[in-house]
């Protein structure tokens, strides 16, 4: 038995001619409806086509998806005297009610392409809960090991401040968040217009696009002016909000024009279109900076020779059985160091569990362990994708 295992990794014939590996793709209600208040399965079809020629070159990819509101109200729209709801707790039930069909729109169309999907709704709080997003990442990191296609929503139900107005909200920082959470290497966030423009083209006609933002700054706040259309709450502004996080964990955004010709593709072919964003920190940087930043300095993982070599050498999860001794108390969830016989540290990590359960299964191959602690969190103590070898 080994101390270790390795992640699953797949590729498609055509990946070699993909730049970007991890890639998410944001679409708006307002380019999924095309301003006409009901989804529009021609435009949706496209889009599902594009992700699947990407998952069939080996790419992983997701989508977070605005909709659910407007799918909703079109399937109450046949009831021509039903007043069309205004207050927050109504849109919440519109989109409980468009929710469904929204995903079996999606889960029909990429069906027809060969591929799996999965539903994940989620909220602010549960991102911002230690535990939330480490659930959040190993479960949606785990759909892409399966090669399923995540199909990410805000749940409204339980979110009301994302529904303002009578829009549907913003999905533009969620994009953001879970580009930051999965290492996401490409977030294209997918708009009815061609990207960033010095002035807004639908009121400047001299306005010009700007192919390349190498940073954020005020001049291109000041740029990003109001919403780009009736049907988008949150319009540019929030797109450049969502920018700013994204290239700051590491991640390179694009936005641009849906309705563009097989856009996703080209652009994740390295292809110039709508704006980029380049990530202003690499992925590593950025998570070695964060747990460095957080990680516990009084208590750690003990590991023996064989996990050592494993995890410096292998790209190797932390399993059980390659642990020596627990040192401290910490919960799931928490950011520790993994040690080596002599007490150096060779790792940090997010442990799948707490201290006390890991005492239990120390030492311990993976059936062992799991009938030890009964309900598991996967058979890792420390997953590999949760981990930064120093």
């Amino acid at each position: 038995m080994t101390s270790a295992s390795s992640p699953k990794t797949s590729a498609g014939d055509g990946q070699a001619s993909l730049k970007y590996r991890r890639i998410i793709a944001k679409a708006g209600t307002n380019l999924l409806t095309g301003g006409a208040g009901k989804l529009d399965l021609e435009r949706m079809a496209a889009l599902v086509g594009q992700l699947a020629t990407l998952h069939h070159q080996g790419a992983d990819v997701m989508l977070v998806t605005s909709g659910a509101v407007a799918a909703g109200r079109e399937a109450l729209a046949a009831n021509a005297n039903r007043p069309s709801p205004k207050d927050a707790p109504s849109r919440q039930a519109l989109a409980a009610i468009g929710q469904s069909r929204l995903m079996h729109a999606y889960a029909n169309l990429f069906e027809q392409a060969g591929v799996p999907v999965a539903q994940a709704l989620l909220t602010r709080r549960d991102i911002a809960d230690r535990v939330g997003y480490l659930n959040i990442r190993n479960t949606i990191l785990n759909l892409l090991t399966q090669r399923a296609v995540p199909i990410v929503n805000e749940n409204d139900v339980v979110a009301a401040e994302e529904l303002e107005g009578d829009t549907f909200g913003d999905n533009d920082t969620l994009s953001a968040m879970v580009a930051n959470i999965v290492d996401a290497d490409l977030l294209i966030i997918l708009s009815d217009v061609g990207g960033l423009y010095t002035a807004d083209p639908h009121k400047d006609p001299t306005a010009t696009l700007i192919p390349r933002v190498e940073r954020i700054d005020s001049s291109i706040d000041s740029k990003a002016g109001g919403a780009i259309s009736a049907a988008s709450r949150g319009g540019m502004t929030t797109k450049i909000e969502a920018a700013r996080l994204a290239t700051a964990s590491g991640v390179a955004v694009v936005i641009c024009d849906g309705r563009t010709p097989d856009v996703l593709t080209r652009v994740a072919s390295g292809e110039q279109i709508g704006t980029l964003f380049p990530a202003i920190t690499s992925k590593l940087e950025r998570r070695e900076r964060w747990m460095l930043s957080i990680c516990s300095k009084d208590c750690g993982i003990m590991v023996d020779a064989g996990a050592e070599t494993a995890l410096r050498t292998q790209n190797r999860s932390l399993l059980p059985a390659g642990i020596k001794r627990v040192q401290g108390q910490f919960d799931r969830g928490e950011v520790v160091p993994v040690l080596n016989d002599a007490g150096q540290r060779i790792a940090v990590g997010i442990a799948n569990y707490g201290s006390v359960d890991l005492r239990k299964v120390a030492g311990k191959r993976s059936d062992q362990a799991r009938a030890v602690l009964g309900e598991t969190y996967g058979d890792e103590a420390v997953h590999r994708n949760n981990m930064v070898v120093l």
